[in-house]
This record gives C-alpha cells, structure tokens and sequence, in this order.
C-alpha cells in the first residue's frame, strides 16, 4: 500500500502493553535490568499526565534549549531544484547543536524524580552526549558517556564538548569501535549499577518504554512544523523527509501527521558506499528480522544471525538495527524509506553550505539529499518539509578531510 494512502487511524495505537509496535519492539534485556525498565515505565506514566512536570519540561525547552525551532523556506535550494518549496525544520538551532536536547531534558527530569544521581549514556556522531553533558551540567548529575573509540576520532570536537563540561567519555574499542558498541558498553555499565544510575539512551529504540518516551519527548518538532507549515502556507506539507539512525529526530517530526494521510512520509537511511555487506547502514534495504540492544526490529546481519559490519560516512547513522516503530509503520505502509549514499550526502553538505549558508549535520544531509530530489519530482505547487535535526560544525574537519581540503 503506498505511504499517502494510509487510513486515518489515530497513529494506530502503538505501543501496545507490552511495548510491541506489532510484531516488533518488546523487552530483551538482563534480568538485572527489569526492576529498572519498569521503575521507569511508572515513573513516566506519572509525568505524562503531570501539569507541574510538563509545564517544567516546556519552561526548560523554551529558555535553555531555544524552542520553538524556525520553520525556514530555502529559497536558494528550491530555486536550485527547480520545483516545490524546500523548509527546512532547523533543529540546528536548538542549545548544544541537535534535537538531542529535547530528549535528554526530559530525561535528566526523570533521573532527578527518580532519585538517581548518576548518568550514563551512549553516543555515535556526540550530539546525543553533549546533549545529555550539557543537562547534566545544568541539573548537577554525574555524567558518563560511552563513545565508540573510530567515533572519538572523527568526533573530536564533540568529545572535548563533554569532557569541558564535566562528563567522563569512557572510549570503548571493541568490535567495530563505534555506535553498537558503544551501547553494549554502556548497557553493561548500567547493569552493575542500576540502582543509582539512569541511563539516557539516545534514540527511539530499546527496550520499553524507551521508543515511546523518546518519541515522546521530541514529538514537539512534529507540532511546531504543523503549526508553522499551517501559518506560512495555510495547508499541509506533501512530503516530510528526516534522516533515520535509531529514529527519533523522524519520529519526532512524523508523529504529528500520521494521521493525515496526505502527506507523505519518507525515512532515510544511510546508503553508504552503496547496498553491499558491510558498505553501508540501510537496515530496510538490507536487513532482516532480529534481536539487538533491547527490542526485535530489521537488523543487518549475516544468515546466521550475527551482526554485520556497517559503514557510514556519519557517525550517527552508522548502526545495525532501527528503531521499531519504524519497522512498524513501514509495514503498514505509512511511512517509506529510501537511501542516501556517501557521496550525494558530501555533495549535498557543500552545495547546501554554499546556498543558503546553513551547515548541515552529515545526519540530516541524508535528508536533505531525498528532498531535494522529491522536490524535482513534485513541481513548483508542492511543499516538503525536511526535518535539519543538527548542524555541521562537528563534521567539518571530516569533510574537509575527505574532499582533500587542507585546514
């Protein structure tokens, strides 16, 4: 079934009480993890419906992360493709560089509820960790953060972000040294010291309630691009374009309109050096049923369930499994994904720095590459919405590295 001809259905009620989006999602972890997972399952199931809790959460969105984000028309960029109006989403501008922000506030508000005083997490790209350094700061809460030690390389910038304010970034050098192990890392942290620490995972995957309360907290983008879109154009977008790694910048902006079943959707994921084994992260065009980290979702894997190598010129992308949800929708033919490889996303990088003086996230360049090519095919009456969900800064000398510029 197509994306646009989804029934209205009320986001189709997911998850479901056991933390299923169908046949995906779920609760794989040690046992030592279940008091933690359920602790936190109640306590959030209070604060979603808590006046005083959400009211903070808004206070601190607003003066320390900088929402509302803008809803920025690309002129430059949509004269350039010559057919429908280009927005970009700019969760660029938000305090420490991404959308991370808005999850990991909402989460250090748990911690401190909870009573923990001590967190960790895991980053690929560093954006998800200096986001939660940064609340850590802001709150008092010790801050660990696992990162991948080929990440801490090309992340260098991100990994003295951290460490300036005040978190310990702990180089894991296992496997394939990035994101996947990051996580395995950090999980085995948490189950030695569950009791005092929370950990702040990054994106809408694991195991529940972590796809939801993620999504949750960053479904805010989706309500600002309806309500911006609305007042700039006085109609809705056709198509939504976001990047997909775990998830959670696309399912923070899709979640709004996924009962309107005119607008399109489309996820992307990281094409790499192109759809061969171990060249890339496209868990959709390559992937299969399994289990990693948490949940049952697509997974890249070989025939005998273990996990394949991936490849992404951008850290944040590079993982072997997505988030359920996305698998969810995709079966029900909500949203579509597509790829973007290495090279168009270097092109895209250049050409948007150079037009409309934005530097984007190697991330959402991924984004930007799909929608600047739905833009062709939708003509001069369309609109698409691409979600920005972090600036470039981080990638700069990776760029730089990468098309033989000297800094």
């Amino acid at each position: 079934m197509p994306a646009t001809a989804a029934p209205k259905a009320a986001r189709f009620s997911v998850p479901d009480a056991t933390g299923h989006f169908g046949p995906y999602g779920g609760i794989f972890v040690p046992e030592t993890l279940m008091a933690a997972l359920e602790e936190l399952e109640r306590v959030y199931a209070e604060v979603r419906t808590d006046p005083a809790f959400q009211k903070e959460l808004r206070r601190h969105l607003a003066v320390f992360a900088g929402r509302p984000t803008p809803l920025y028309l690309a002129e430059r960029l949509t004269a350039h493709c010559g057919g429908a109006k280009i927005y970009l989403k700019r969760e660029d501008l938000l305090h420490t560089g991404a959308h991370k922000i808005n999850n990991a506030i909402g989460q250090a508000l748990l911690a401190l509820r909870m009573g923990k005083k001590r967190v960790i997490a895991e980053t690929g790209a560093g954006q998800h960790g200096v986001a939660t350094a940064s609340v850590c700061a802001k709150f008092g809460l010790e801050c660990v953060v696992y990162m991948g030690a080929v990440d801490m390389e090309r992340q260098a910038l991100n990994v003295f972000r951290m460490r300036l304010m005040g978190a310990e970034v702990r180089s894991v050098d296992a496997g394939q040294k990035t994101l996947k192990e990051a996580i395995n890392e950090a999980m085995r942290d948490w189950v030695t010291n569950v009791r005092t620490t929370h950990y702040i995972l990054g994106t809408a995957y694991g195991a529940k309630p972590y796809p939801e309360m993620v999504r949750d907290f960053h479904k805010v983008i989706g309500a600002e691009a309806k309500e911006q879109i609305l007042a700039l154009e006085g109609r809705l977008p056709d198509e939504l374009v976001a990047c997909v790694g775990g998830g959670s910048n696309a399912m923070g902006l899709f979640f709004e309109f996924l009962d309107e079943p005119s607008v399109r959707m489309t996820g992307v994921e990281a094409g790499g050096r192109g759809i061969a084994r171990g060249d890339h992260a496209a868990r959709f065009a390559g992937g299969k049923l399994g289990v990693l980290q948490g949940c049952k979702t697509y997974i890249l894997q070989d025939p005998d369930g273990q996990i394949e190598l991936t490849h992404s010129v951008s850290a944040g992308l590079d993982y072997a499994a997505v988030g359920p949800e996305h698998a969810y929708y995709r079966d029900k033919g909500r949203i579509d994904y597509a790829y973007a490889t290495d090279d168009e996303v270097l092109d895209a990088f250049q050409l948007c720095s150079r037009l409309e003086g934005i530097i984007p996230a190697l991330e959402s360049t991924h984004a930007l590459v799909h929608g600047m090519k739905r833009a062709r095919a939708l003509g001069p009456k369309g609109v698409v919405i691409v979600n920005l969900s972090g600036r470039g800064d981080k990638d700069v000398q990776q760029v730089a590295k990468l098309i033989g510029e000297k800094l």
